[in-house]
């Protein structure tokens, strides 16, 4: 079996490289990293529009490229020997995964093609207080109101929470436990009741926040997947996110060695 890059594969990742040594220098990290949303929206603009990066893992249908994970992770560990300060992480590699595992035809056609477009952010608000990444840190209720549901709780350590569009939050019904009980629902950045709080970090290259939900009201269909089965699908994503991130980890630990 040949793991290595086909030449489209590795042309891809040379036309990254060479964007990313122009436009994500050391310099440009250090002025990203000292803006408040911790990204440059014009160049976050100019990925989406001219390099069409967010569109790698869309299906053509919702208007991206159709490509599969060995080009996401090409593109990845570009980033990660560049150190960009970007939402494609939070977007591309957690909330897009996300709805394309478990979302309907609805909010599919409703938000994938403005992620893949780069004119949409999001965000996946899975993790609380104690930092656990299993289905027992998900402490967060969702409880059945009028025609839709109530929102409580609070999230923490969100990926880009303070600055994305859209948010993707795991929450429980009331009584449930482990990985019963678990449902996903999209929450617009603009909905009452959703405070965010940008969290102080050791890395400020990639922001967190906390989000804090307080009788969010949503609609029947802001829910992703299966009501009461949405750990199976968290499971996937994790899965997904960690792929992404190893590759990432690659780039940096690459640029490491060069530099040495």
């Amino acid at each position: 079996m040949d793991f290595a890059f086909s030449p489209e594969q590795e042309e891809l990742a040379r036309s990254a490289r060479g964007f990313l040594s122009e436009f994500s220098s050391p310099e440009a990290v250090r002025r990203a990293m000292a803006e408040p949303r911790g990204w440059d929206p014009e160049l976050w603009r100019r990925i989406g529009a001219e390099m069409g990066w967010p569109a790698v893992i869309v299906p053509e249908a919702y208007g991206g490229l159709g490509l599969g994970y060995v080009e996401l992770a090409a593109l990845m560990e570009e980033m990660g020997a560049a150190l960009l300060c970007s939402p494609f992480f939070s977007t591309v590699c957690l909330a897009a995964n996300l709805l394309l595992l478990g979302g309907s035809e609805e909010q599919k056609q409703r938000y994938l093609p403005a992620l893949a477009a780069g004119e949409l952010t999001a965000t996946v608000a899975l993790t609380e207080a104690p930092g656990r990444w299993d289905a027992e840190g998900v402490q967060a209720l969702v409880s059945p109101s009028g025609d839709g549901f109530k929102l409580e709780g609070t999230k923490t350590y969100v990926t880009d929470g303070h600055t994305a569009d859209l948010l993707l939050v795991a929450a429980r019904a009331p009584g449930t436990s482990g990985e019963q009980g678990v449902s996903w629902l999209c929450v617009p950045a603009d909905a009452p009741g959703l405070k965010r709080r940008a969290l102080v970090t050791m890395d400020q290259t990639r922001r967190q926040a906390e989000l804090s939900f307080e009788g969010l009201g949503l609609a029947a269909g802001d829910l992703v997947g299966e009501q009461g089965g949405g750990w199976e699908l968290a499971a996937r994503v994790l899965d997904l996110a960690a792929v992404a991130l190893s590759a990432e980890q690659v780039g940096g630990a690459r640029r490491c060695l060069e530099m040495a």
